[in-house]
């Protein structure tokens, strides 16, 4: 039986505004199971960071509130004290942000950096971490890595930095890595190496992946199953195949539909009317229902719509499930 390195059960999460404390998040279930990676997908607003966020125990303790369950490796981590997450992150579960260089520290070496994760960690002496550091550096192809352990960040591009990142993240072999869009702002050539590198380190170092982004071609290259956020709820997840193939709510075909088609130059790019409401302003109903286009009135208002589990671990919200027929790429 396959276990599960993440394990996310009913999150919720608020934070304080003008308005009182407003949900941002809402009863979110996700399961990483091991040895895999997993794609969190939405646009910007509906929620992943914050769920990623939360699952690093990175949320602050007084600006926001935090119930359900978050398990990592098999351990509650919902309630645990800032010293003891500490030691779960870089051992249990790293995570990689979308800019690297805003959590470089420009004052120390990169290697430095590196060698101090396995300094706190594991106890190890100067030399053997900075021997572990220049390894790490070589393994995430930083070439000559012993001379280049000692620059700093600003010595680097961006796309190297997210190099240092990941050996980071990698150094004391986690079993979990987050990457919140960790190649967003890279171009497309160095895009194709980091994801090539990920699967390398994903296949070398054993460690399961929970990926979060907004673009579902990455999704497709680098995950084996994805979970779809709206306005702070899980709407449909499945394998990935599936998806593309057959997605189940009409925000996932509008996702879909929105993907450039290098076949179809000269046509106007499909997209999804409207953005995605902000927390105070989600009805009660369903969330996507003034920017979906099979919307029909009196059944996709008439009441809160539940995530329903279907056959293969597969679930959907959408209360017209089961009647349209949407269209994948394949269509």
């Amino acid at each position: 039986m396959t276990t599960d390195v993440l394990r996310i059960e009913n999150l919720s999460v608020e934070f304080p505004t003008e308005r009182g404390w407003t949900q941002v998040v809402d009863d979110v279930s996700l399961r990483v199971p091991a040895g895999s990676a997993v794609g969190l997908v939405g646009e910007s607003g509906s929620g992943k960071t914050v769920t990623s966020l939360a699952a690093m125990g990175l949320l602050p303790p007084r600006g926001s509130r935090v119930s359900g369950s978050i398990r990592i490796a098999g351990r509650e981590t919902v309630g645990l004290s800032e010293r003891e997450m500490s030691d779960i992150r870089g051992t249990d579960v790293s995570m990689v942000f979308q800019e690297p260089r805003r959590s470089l520290s420009p004052a120390f070496t990169v290697g430095d950096q590196i060698a101090e994760v396995v300094r706190r960690h594991e106890g190890a002496s100067k030399k053997s971490s900075v021997a572990r550091a220049i390894e790490m550096l070589d393994a995430v192809g930083i070439p000559d890595a012993a001379r280049r352990s000692q620059a700093y960040p600003h010595e680097f591009s961006g796309g190297m930095c997210q190099r240092v990142m990941l050996a980071i993240a990698m150094v004391c072999r986690p079993k979990l890595l987050i990457a919140d869009e960790p190649t967003t702002a890279l171009d497309v050539t160095v895009q194709r190496e980091m994801l090539r590198l990920m699967k390398d380190l994903q296949a070398e170092y054993d460690v399961s992946i929970l990926f979060i982004t907004h673009d579902l071609g990455v999704v497709a290259e680098m995950c084996d199953s994805v979970a779809v956020m709206y306005a702070g709820q899980i709407v449909e997840s499945t394998r990935i195949d599936d998806l593309f193939d057959d997605p189940r709510h009409p925000y996932s075909e509008g996702l879909l539909a929105a993907i450039p088609d290098p076949r179809a130059r000269g046509t106007r790019l499909s997209s999804i009317p409207g953005a995605v409401p902000a927390p105070w302003d989600w009805p009660e109903t369903c969330r996507f229902q003034e920017r979906c286009r099979h919307a029909v009135a009196g059944v996709c208002d008439a009441g809160p719509v539940g995530l329903e589990r279907l056959a293969a671990g597969r679930a959907v919200r959408c209360v017209r499930d089961g009647e349209l027929e949407l269209r994948g790429l394949g269509a």
